[in-house]
């Protein structure tokens, strides 16, 4: 008698037991978080590097496909519909284990944010309206990686800058259009708009066709678009001379980093892109302004008379095809057109760049690919330091001649 109490007992005793312990299980299956990221390293060929021919081994962030990083993502579900997000993701470099994005811990993601049947609101370090609704549409993000950037990059459709401080919020998608905008605030107290950035954009997709526009607006950009990393200077910065030493655009992108001074920059840009067979065709057009330069004092950049802005027209057409399930196959032009303005000493500013792209890409599964990528790129004119234009392939040391080569080839792995 005893030892029938005794065995009901015990099972009492595990069945309590195997549900205290299903309770954790049940938790997790309403919210995961998830380890992920990319390795990209490989050696890259210059032509040209400021008047020598180099050979380097470097990670995907410079001149590769993509940048190596290591991301956490979570989701936690809240019930109706609603759910909690978020995403911390670091960008650092294969080569020496160092960080990229200025030496950010998180450099280049970091937001928290809600999910929902209407959209996604998040808020952090994010990437702005370009980079969600053009860049899908760019050689850059389908095949080419950074050395695709227009003109070092001058319409940030490689998403080189992220937005700090930023609020941002997209749709879901619905009949084929998705809608969405995000607003960073510069954080500077007693002027509100002070380094603010504001962009939106929107796009259709239905079967083969993709249609997608973007439009962003940033005040004083030398802080508040470029000065985004953690190496960024600050607008009381100066030289050992004293001079103002604020031009986080840098050297190595003479485009456009003579206007640096500028108080406000425009970006508007379009596409398009049509699936047929294994084949897709692309095009992106954009316009950059940077206006009311010579608004912020910064070293080493021409003096404008009042009011004066200077702007880059940009077009680019690619093509890829995916010759096997394992074989891709990609091609690309870029030119971009300088409009001309002056300088308060009389020098006409104006530059224009020609640039040629391909690549090939062989998977040797899901995970793990090699590729291959070259560029060639020709200026001409006068750029925006004042100086006779030379070959700038984006994530290159500038060439010392109006021409440029740059091919890389790379291993690149996923997790």
């Amino acid at each position: 008698m005893q030892s029938n109490h005794f065995i009901r007992a015990a099972c009492l005793m595990l069945v309590s037991t195997s549900s205290i312990l299903a309770l954790p299980d049940v938790a997790q299956a309403q919210s995961s978080v998830t380890l992920y990221g990319i390795l990209d390293d490989g050696i890259t060929y210059t032509n040209s590097a400021a008047g020598h021919s180099s050979i380097v081994q470097q990670d995907g962030n410079n001149t590769g496909a993509t940048g190596s990083r290591l991301g956490f993502r979570g989701i936690e579900q809240l019930g109706d519909g609603l759910s909690a997000i978020f995403v911390l993701e670091n960008g650092y470099t294969l080569p020496n284990g160092g960080l990229q994005q200025g030496g950010l811990m998180f450099g280049r993601q970091a937001y928290v944010g809600l999910n929902s049947g209407l959209g996604t609101l998040t808020f952090g370090r994010q990437y702005d309206s370009l980079a969600d609704y053009l860049q899908p549409l760019s050689a850059a993000a389908q095949w080419g990686g950074y050395m695709m950037g227009h003109a070092d990059e001058v319409d940030n459709i490689v998403d080189t800058n992220r937005l700090n401080n930023s609020i941002k919020f997209n749709t879901q998608r619905y009949g084929g259009f998705r809608v969405g905008g995000i607003y960073s605030l510069g954080g500077v107290a007693g002027d509100v708009t002070r380094n603010q950035v504001l962009a939106f954009g929107a796009d259709y997709a239905s079967g083969p066709i993709v249609i997608a526009a973007a439009y962003l607006d940033a005040k004083d950009p030398n802080y508040g678009f470029f000065g985004g990393n953690g190496n960024a200077l600050t607008s009381t910065s100066v030289t050992s001379t004293g001079a103002p030493n604020t031009n986080n655009i840098g050297s190595t992108r003479p485009a456009f980093s003579g206007f640096a001074s500028a108080g406000n920059e425009q970006i508007a840009a379009v596409g398009a892109a049509y699936a047929f067979g294994a084949a897709r065709a692309g095009i992106i057009y954009s316009n950059v302004r940077f206006q009311n330069l010579g608004v912020l004092a910064v070293s080493g950049t021409p003096t404008f008379s009042p009011g004066s802005a200077a702007g880059f027209n940009s077009i680019e057409l690619n093509f890829k095809y995916q010759l096997t399930p394992a074989l891709l196959l990609g091609a690309a032009y870029n030119l971009v057109k300088g409009t001309s303005v002056r300088t308060a000493d009389g020098t006409d500013i104006g530059a224009t760049y020609n640039q040629l792209e391909g690549g090939v890409d062989y998977a040797f599964s899901r995970r793990t690919d090699v590729y291959f990528v070259g560029v060639f790129q020709h200026a001409s004119g006068t750029d925006s330091t004042g100086a006779v234009a030379h070959a700038s392939i984006d994530g290159l040391t500038p060439s010392s001649t109006d021409k440029q080569v740059g091919l890389r080839v790379a291993l690149r792995t996923r997790f």
